[in-house]
């Protein structure tokens, strides 16, 4: 058994229901690498940062890191560099640099560990020194309601430069956190806290269920001596390596040329369906085995046991149509955004599947583009299509739009949810290549859309985004 199997068996053996807090640093814990460091090269970039106040982070930054000093003074400088900016532009920052950065350092396996605790009924709250801008989007991606956090102070809207309290660093976290068990009626003897760093000793010493996350050195030997669970969780894969690159061109070659085959079969035979049934069949099952990705796919009776259908699927990743192909398989086109159509990874596919492209700025557009799609349900072809409209840049779930459902009720077909729930951790959302590894699915029980009328329609959504929601929370079993 390995560590981490270990450490999920703790929490099912831990005491259920909301008295058992987990607790859970951001930076190095949730998160491979730090915050602040997004912050600062974005400041950097954007040319936001003085001399003067580079110098005094650097020498703060080597003080900490070298000499143990209190992450108080380097708390104070940024702070300080803040003030007179307001809340709303600071929240949009965070906002951006979650996702453009900050969303691919999320560790993977965390997601399991709190799915885990939910799954105990467990209070989950972050604990962290970073602002609220660095660790809200994470919490909210997570699902994580409770922040502390380090707040800087505020007026009318405004940061004023200056803490509203002490950098919540040592024992000032350790306290804040015993703050919020009283608060919540919950016994610290039964809680978890999960850390990378020496400076969470005292977090970790205060709760009955301390857990080295990702340790460090200094952290490591703590936990060996004190014989606390010491767990590295796998890093997120987001840059390009030689033999990930290869593999990528090789696999989208070889797509593009099981997408010829088809068509010139499609040709031959005067049917193109048969063509794209060729495709399907065989052209996702060897690109992914090119790119050493398995897909292990739960409750896969659901694929077949009511077409045609609209499969409904969440988005993450470029490699979602390969994945979403050795699922489906045959006798199903797509409907996908307009600048899709341009994609030399999808136009092969697109073009032999005849794609439905829509024009997301111009409704009148994307309605008369869906009635061929309909046409093809009545036909017998199942129709794929990402209710959230684009890619997200975390497994947590965007708005749905109600193009997918509209087609269902029109066409009098179920709806079948396909849930995807690592397809990023192999391909990243704005990344160019895939990386091995298994891909996990379930394909939900299909959704009847007999009686459905348009002006209910806005409570099957989310009732059907609810089930998304459920399973991804739930994770892969």
């Amino acid at each position: 058994m390995t560590g981490l199997e270990r450490l999920h068996s703790a929490i099912e053996a831990a005491p259920p229901g909301p008295g058992t807090i987990a607790a859970f640093d951001l930076d190095g814990t949730l998160i491979s690498g730090y915050s602040a460091s997004v912050v600062y090269r974005d400041r950097l970039r954007r040319l936001d940062i003085s001399v003067g106040e580079l110098l005094r982070t650097t020498g703060a930054a080597i003080d900490t890191q070298f000499r143990g000093a209190d992450v108080g003074a380097l708390m104070d400088i940024g702070v300080r560099a803040l003030g007179g900016r307001t809340v709303d532009e600071l929240n949009d920052w965070g906002r951006r640099l979650f996702k453009q950065e900050i969303a691919a350092m999320i560790y993977p396996e965390a997601r399991g560990l709190l799915a885990a605790h939910r799954r105990a009924g467990h209070t989950i709250v972050m604990a962290t020194s970073a602002t609220p801008f660095q660790a809200k989007y994470v919490a909210e991606d997570l699902d994580i309601e409770d922040v502390l956090c380090t707040e800087p102070e505020v007026v009318d809207g405004m940061l004023t430069g200056e803490l509203s309290s002490p950098a919540l660093w040592g024992p000032a976290k350790a306290n804040a956190l015993a703050g919020y068990a009283e608060k919540m009626g919950a016994d610290l003897k039964n809680a978890f806290a999960y850390s990378n760093g020496v400076e969470d000793v005292f977090m970790l010493e205060a709760v009955g269920r301390p857990v080295a996350l990702n340790p460090d050195r200094g952290l490591a030997r703590i936990a060996l001596r004190n014989h606390w669970p010491s767990v590295s969780l796998r890093k997120p894969q987001r840059g390009a390596t030689p033999i990930s690159t290869i593999r990528t061109a090789t696999a989208m070659g070889a797509l593009a040329a099981t997408a010829a085959l088809g068509a010139s079969a499609g040709i031959v035979t005067g049917n193109r369906q048969l063509g794209a049934n060729l495709v399907g069949t065989y052209g996702p099952d060897i690109s992914l085995s090119l790119l050493g990705i398995d897909v292990e796919i739960d409750g896969e009776h659901n694929v077949w046991d009511h077409r045609p259908a609209v499969f409904m699927f969440n988005h993450q990743s470029s490699l979602d149509m390969l994945v979403l192909g050795t699922v489906i398989k045959r006798d199903v086109t797509g409907v996908a955004k307009k600048e899709a159509a341009s994609d030399p990874r999808f136009m092969p596919v697109g073009a032999l599947l005849d794609v439905a492209y829509i024009d997301r700025t111009d409704t009148t557009k994307a309605k008369a583009a869906l009635q061929p799609a309909v046409d093809k349900l009545k036909n017998g072809v199942s129709i794929v299509i990402a209710p959230e409209g684009t890619r997200s840049p975390t497994p947590r779930l965007g708005p749905f739009k109600k193009g997918g459902f509209h087609l269902a009720i029109q066409a009098g077909v179920p709806i079948v949810p396909v849930v995807i729930h690592n397809a990023g951790e192999r391909m990243w959302r704005n990344s160019l290549v895939a990386h091995p590894g298994p891909v996990y699915v379930s394909v939900l029980d299909p959704i009847s859309t007999e009686g459905w009328e348009t002006k209910d329609l806005d409570a099957h959504v989310e009732k059907v985004r609810a089930q998304f929601e459920a399973a991804l929370l739930a994770g892969h079993r």
